[in-house]
């Protein structure tokens, strides 16, 4: 299996190199050259099969000759091993058509574990194969900064630095951050909304001689690895609900469109979804999209799901392009014309083509407190902020007569204020995470400027090396 760039500039790697890279050197995202297909008879044989297991079939295609199949077997089965659900990820029925499919049992309780504990597994074996260190930067809105450290915190040979917007995360979410004290481990709060810290780390893989000197990787999702690990689970929810004897939908709470690509892969791989819901807060240039061919930039307002507080959804490149048949220079001139303007110029054929599948949903942070209100009173379950605009558009947009897999994104122990605010109480953390507010915090503070964020990543890298 290789992999091209969306931009069509970069050299095609094959996984381990994509793994490493992340982004392509011409600033595209990775996509594999074709898409892998299971037959009916195959995605049957998957049924009833252990989760780690069936994550290593439904990966093996992508990983193709890089890494032996029984070494990716037992990869999965230690990434997954520590999970707090013997299912790792259960589904949970909340009424006759709406089932929630819980990504929150890992060791930082949101959906990043799924995909970042494997990674760290990843990374340990193509770097000790070939004898190499790197130096991984990421941003996150929340939730990717804690699953990516707990995941890379301690290994030999990765260094992290996680940039994270000042007081936009919540304190929960900061604390799973700040309160790790590996020496690879590195955190940055940045003056500016997770966008700016999302153009820092890209703008840092676009500095060619930076990139070299460091050996820059990613885990944010423009790391295609991310996108192959997050397939399984939609998977193993469809096979559970009939699948691929029955169609179903899915209701993704999304900001950077990489959760709600991953359903899309598994479509192309050959689970009958028949409709992808995407749901979305005040922060709606998705959905405006979506319902009225409107991507254009506005500013970004906090809310009470800030995982999906984002204007720029970067994983929408890798649906762009495949929407443009694959023409690489096309994808790139509308993504430079999107930079430059602030407004995506898709044609309206194309958007209708994105229509038949895809439908936008919003939900203020009123409507998100009375929907988690409402899924406490009426099924017992306790839904956080990003779930609840899921369930929310579920139940709004879902196809009649089919199940909707809503994608439970975040166990609500991360959200207490807004917990709280909806039912009257505060769910508790984990016993893991029981002593997060005691934990010492440390982290740096850092401007939303390129030079300086640059700086701190190299003396911090160069401190460990």
């Amino acid at each position: 299996m290789l992999y091209m760039s969306t931009r069509g500039r970069a050299e095609p790697k094959d996984f381990a190199g994509v793994l490493l890279a992340g982004l392509g050197s011409d600033g595209g995202l990775y996509m594999p050259e074709s898409w892998p297909r299971f037959s009916a008879a195959e995605l049957r044989a998957l049924r009833g099969l252990p989760y780690a297991e069936l994550a290593a079939r439904v990966i093996a295609p992508f990983v193709g000759d890089c890494i032996a199949f029984a070494d990716l077997q037992a990869m999965c089965r230690r990434a997954y091993a520590g999970f707090a659900h013997p299912a790792i990820v259960p589904l949970v029925q909340l009424d006759s058509a709406i089932f929630a499919l819980e990504l929150f049992h890992g060791p930082t309780l949101a959906f990043k574990d799924l995909a970042l504990q494997l990674a760290g597994h990843l990374f340990d074996h193509v770097l000790a194969q070939r004898d190499e260190r790197v130096c991984i930067v990421g941003a996150t809105s929340g939730d990717t900064g804690s699953a990516a450290i707990e995941a890379m915190a301690g290994r030999d040979r990765v260094d992290i630095t996680i940039l994270h917007p000042e007081g936009r995360t919540s304190e929960v979410q900061r604390r799973q951050m700040t309160t790790v004290t590996a020496p690879n481990v590195l955190n940055v709060a940045v003056k500016g909304n997770f966008d700016d810290c999302q153009d820092l780390v890209k703008a840092m893989f676009a500095d060619a001689p930076f990139r070299r000197e460091m050996n820059l990787s990613a885990v944010n999702s423009i790391n295609f690895a991310r996108i192959a690990a997050q397939i399984p689970y939609y998977v193993a929810a469809a096979l559970a609900l009939g699948a691929p004897d029955r169609e179903v939908a899915v209701s993704v709470p999304t900001g950077n469109f990489g959760n709600v690509l991953a359903a899309w892969a598994a479509r192309q791989m050959g689970v009958p979804v028949q409709k992808f819901i995407v749901a979305s807060n005040r922060n709606d240039i998705l959905c405006r999209f979506l319902n009225a061919n409107d991507m254009s930039v506005r500013g970004v307002e906090p809310s009470l799901s800030p995982s999906m507080d984002i204007q720029v959804s970067s994983n929408f490149e890798r649906l762009l392009f495949e929407l443009l048949d694959r023409d690489a220079a096309a994808t790139e001139a509308t993504m430079a014309d999107f930079r430059a303007t602030g407004r995506m110029a898709v044609p309206d054929g194309k958007w209708q083509e994105i229509r038949r599948e895809f439908s936008g949903f919003r939900l203020s942070d009123e409507g998100t407190l009375a929907e988690i209100a409402r899924t406490w009173r009426d099924a017992a379950y306790l839904a956080d902020p990003h779930t609840a605009v899921a369930v929310a558009a579920a139940r709004e947009q879902g196809p009649v007569g089919l199940p909707v897999i809503v994608a439970a994104t975040a166990h609500p122990a991360k959200f207490p204020d807004a917990i709280e605010q909806a039912v009257g109480f505060r769910p508790a953390l984990p016993p893991h995470l029981s002593d997060l507010y005691e934990r010492k915090e440390q982290y740096e503070r850092a401007p939303n400027e390129l030079a300086a964020i640059e700086t701190l990543v190299r003396n911090f890298a160069n401190r460990n090396r």
